[in-house]
């Protein structure tokens, strides 16, 4: 449905992306799960504290970068301008737009300073946290905006994957463990993954529109040589994890969706080989590759 379309609260639910907001939840209890995993003391009001600013986060980021994305599009809104219901032809209009993203990001400092109220604010914590607003405006505000420019598929799968679950642990330690980077780097690997194997639909109407994505700047022979060797990594970098002395308990849920990843290649190969592509598929494959592989990590941890 195109966004001349939508009504303002269907524009606003859009933008807000709940499978994005879903993904950093399920990554930031990754992280706190390794504390309930080794019977430490767990802090459930620093736990929800950092949910609530993750999502925060996550919201200031995606309202920042529509707001930028339809400001420098004048020529496309005043096309619309006779569809959607405002002025300037979309349905959410761009004042609205930033006023979500400053009251996202107040909101986000108010919890902040909750969070140092309660002592809660290491170093470590303020480093990932500083890390986490410099990709975050890096990704979506100029000048840098890298959302288009074939690198922000790498900012977002740092900024989640890494970031993310390290905020999840460090709010209730204060220390990083190198447990973390063990856990983390193939997720990472898994995300930039799905992120090529989704953008390939789009391929030709991204190079298009001027969109500089990972798979347009890598071009496809490339990216998709890049895909099936980013799954082979991740699979290998969990078996490193085991030889690493990780826990059989923490590995092999994490091999359960190795037969997908697996599928995921043949399927990439399949398309290299100019054979019919079934986008659905695909989508649904790499998908649930990354998600289910996010799934039994944070449910083993959890419940293990």
């Amino acid at each position: 449905m195109s966004s001349t379309h939508r009504t303002p609260l269907a524009d606003f639910f859009h933008i807000s992306s709940w499978p994005n907001l879903l993904a950093g939840a399920f990554l930031y209890a990754l992280g706190a799960g390794i504390v309930v995993y080794r019977g430490d003391l767990f802090n459930w009001r620093n736990f929800w504290l950092g949910l609530a600013l993750v999502a925060l986060l996550q919201l200031s980021c995606a309202y920042l970068n529509t707001y930028y994305t339809r400001l420098q599009s004048p020529m496309q809104a005043r096309s619309a301008d006779s569809k959607g219901p405002n002025g300037d032809g979309i349905p959410l209009s761009r004042g609205m737009l930033l006023l979500l993203a400053v009251t996202t990001l107040t909101a986000g400092a108010m919890i902040t300073v909750l969070l140092v109220t309660a002592g809660a604010l290491t170093p470590a914590v303020v480093l990932v946290l500083g890390l986490a607003f410099i990709l975050i405006f890096a990704y979506a505000v100029p000048p840098f905006r890298l959302v288009y420019t074939g690198y922000g598929e790498l900012v977002m799968a740092i900024l989640l994957t890494n970031l993310v679950p390290a905020l999840g642990y460090l709010l209730q330690t204060g220390e990083m463990t190198s447990l973390l980077g063990t856990l983390t780097f193939p997720l990472t690997a898994l995300y930039l993954a799905m992120v090529l194997a989704l953008s390939l639909e789009s391929y030709y109407a991204d190079i298009k529109a001027g969109k500089q994505t990972l798979m347009v700047r890598l071009g496809w022979q490339r990216g998709m040589f890049l895909h099936n060797l980013l799954i082979l990594v991740a699979y290998l970098l969990i078996g490193i994890g085991m030889l690493l002395s990780m826990a059989w308990a923490l590995t092999w849920p994490r091999l359960l969706t190795l037969p997908i990843g697996l599928f995921q290649i043949w399927q990439i190969w399949q398309i290299s080989n100019g054979a019919k592509t079934r986008w659905k598929l695909l989508r649904i494959t790499a998908i649930a590759t990354f998600a289910i592989t996010v799934y039994l990590q944070a449910f083993t941890l959890w419940v293990g």
